[in-house]
């Protein structure tokens, strides 16, 4: 395209936007100036209201046929008869209103100005005729009809009319010579800018072809580097990190703008921080390195990263790369499988423990019963033996319940319904609950099937459970009982490594109290553990909870944060067939609970 075809199609361009503006624009204007009429002339408010809704509507029907014609002389034909338009309304309300002394005369100085200001027609010959058209439409119809009887007035206002004519058409054609001036350096700048593009594309290629294999290895790498299933992390010698891919992104919860720049030992836990200096140093001095540690996330969460690192030098500058796995999720399955295999140690020694303990106290209780068949003691001599008896069969109770953690007693298997145990023994604990200020909430799943189980063992279970959730709240509290069935799939070991796929119902028990710190959480089942004073507890009753459900072919989980309650989660499988929901009844034997 030459340059007056360019030019010539920007005219054309900026005639039909600003035909399209100047009708858009002047209707708004048009109406809402009646708001003036209203003010100035109420008695002709109705008639001039009528003129502004013709002049609009005939600037609508404008500016739908100016959207179907492209052509320069139409756009201009469309200028002259919009301003005709207007000018002829404004002319109607001079007339209406006081006529060569109308104040409305304005309304001319308003068109010059907006159709001479802003309507570019590009031909000063063509801005004169338009002046000269805006102008006769207000004059002759005045000299034509009105009574000229203040010729100051009138010779005032067509002063002030022509003189805005005269500025509006040099406005215009000032305007008009600098648009011009513009339009041919824009296209002179867009020759020159296509000229370069060619010499910049003819350099390219040149620098594509000579690099080819070099691009082609930098995308291999990069793909390499982003799409890796561990983290890439790449610092300088002070541990400044200088790039990441996304799955160290990823591991840490970051971005990748917050990661870069900032020094990796912010990252560090307080413990691991000195170590990981010294082990820096041991890479810096070329010893790769793999090793374990723990990093914070955004969310303050750690997570475990297992570290390979080595240095590596990059343009005569020494650098550190480390490979960074997560491992948080195989760290927590191997400690809950040391902590089952753990109870499954401690269970084995509480129970043989236990039926050694049981044989010696059969032997002392039954020298008490011999001793009870003389009958020259004394009251002193007998006292003492009665306080034997009675230390023995409690350490037979707790032998008892020892037995019961290792499950080397029988149980009852029937099939039972798990909201009918909670029920019975939530209203046997109730009152003692209430008196510590204890509430409990309860949100049973009626439509869970029956379980196979021994429905006393289970009440201890809950009891247990609710009794610890009343000494975890001192100042009361809420505790939630919730029972559903869940179906879990082949992912039922991120639940626990001991579940297997299939379905179970869930007891749930959550309290509001002081949850159990991290530091003794893994510690909680143990036999004759317990943070209780000794007039308060044995140490019995969660390790009890745990050899019940164990010997029920469940599971149970704890989450506990300090400060913030404590949940258990009793997972109970739910036997193949239908005949568990025949509607068999337990019978709860009340029992005193163990805590």
């Amino acid at each position: 395209m030459d340059k007056k075809s360019y030019i010539e199609q920007e005219i054309l361009t900026l005639l039909r936007f600003w035909a399209s503006f100047a009708l858009i624009a002047g209707s708004f204007v048009i109406i809402s100036l009646s708001v003036l009429d209203y003010f100035v002339t109420p008695e002709n408010f109705r008639k001039f209201l009528a003129y502004r809704l013709i002049t609009a509507f005939l600037f609508m029907i404008i500016y739908l046929l100016n959207k179907q014609w492209k052509n320069k002389y139409f756009q201009i034909g469309i200028y002259f008869l919009g301003t005709a338009i207007v000018s002829a309304m404004v002319e109607l309300m001079i007339l209406s209103f006081g006529g060569h002394q109308s104040i409305y005369y304005a309304g001319m100085i308003i068109v010059f100005m907006f159709c001479l200001g802003f309507l570019p027609l590009f031909d000063i010959k063509n801005t004169i005729i338009m002046a000269l058209m805006i102008y006769s439409i207000y004059l002759l119809p005045i000299l034509v009809f009105d009574n000229i009887n203040n010729v100051r007035v009138f010779i005032s206002n067509n002063i002030f009319l022509l003189t805005t004519a005269l500025i509006g058409i040099a406005w215009r054609y000032f305007n008009d010579t600098l648009f011009l001036k513009k339009l041919s350096l824009e296209y002179d700048l867009a020759k020159d800018k296509e000229q370069l593009k060619i010499y910049s594309t003819q350099l390219e290629q040149l620098v594509q072809e000579r690099t080819k294999e070099l691009h082609k290895s930098e995308i291999m790498l990069r793909s390499l580097f982003e799409n890796a299933n561990d983290g890439i992390v790449i610092m300088d010698r002070d541990g400044i990190i200088l790039n990441v891919n996304q799955k160290a992104c990823e591991i840490h919860g970051f971005n990748k703008d917050a990661l870069i720049g900032t020094n990796i030992e912010l990252l560090e836990t307080e413990e691991s921080k000195q170590s990981f200096r010294e082990k820096k140093e041991r890479i810096l001095n070329g010893e790769p390195m793999l090793f374990e540690t723990q990093h914070y996330r955004k969310d303050g969460s750690r997570v475990s990263l297992e570290i390979s690192s080595n240095a590596i030098e990059v343009d005569g500058v020494v650098l550190i790369q480390s490979f960074h796995r997560d491992i948080t999720e195989k760290k927590r399955l191997q400690e809950q499988l040391l902590q089952s295999q753990k109870m499954e140690s401690i269970g084995l020694l509480a129970g043989g423990l236990a039926h050694d303990f049981n044989n010696i106290l059969t032997a002392i209780l039954g020298n008490v019963e011999l001793l009870h068949e003389y009958s020259n003691l004394d009251a002193a001599a007998i006292q003492k033996v009665n306080i034997i008896e009675s230390s023995a069969r409690k350490a037979g109770q707790i032998v008892s319940r020892l037995l019961s953690f290792a499950r080397k007693s029988s149980f009852e298997s029937v099939p039972i319904n798990l909201n009918d145990v909670i029920r019975d023994t939530a209203e046997l604990l109730e009152k003692t609950l209430l008196k510590k200020k204890v509430n409990i909430k309860m949100d049973l799943d009626s439509t869970i099937p029956f379980i196979q189980g021994d429905g006393n063992q289970m009440s201890q279970v809950i009891m247990n459970l609710l009794i610890n959730a009343r000494d975890a709240m001192p100042g009361g509290g809420t505790v939630v009982v919730k029972t559903f069935p869940v179906n879990l799939k082949h992912d039922a070991y991120l639940v626990h490594p001991l579940l297997n796929p299939g379905k179970y119902v869930v007891l749930r028990i959550s309290d509001t109290g002081t949850g159990i710190p991290d530091n003794i959480k893994d510690r909680i089942f143990e036999p004759f553990f317990t943070t209780k004073t000794n007039a308060k507890g044995t140490g019995l009753g969660l390790a009890m909870v745990y050899g019940i459900v164990k010997e029920h072919k469940g599971v149970i989980n704890v989450n506990s944060q300090a400060g913030k309650g404590t949940t258990f989660e009793v997972y109970l499988p739910i036997p193949d067939t239908d005949v568990y929901n025949a509607g068999v009844k337990y019978t709860l034997v009340k029992r005193d609970p163990i805590c």
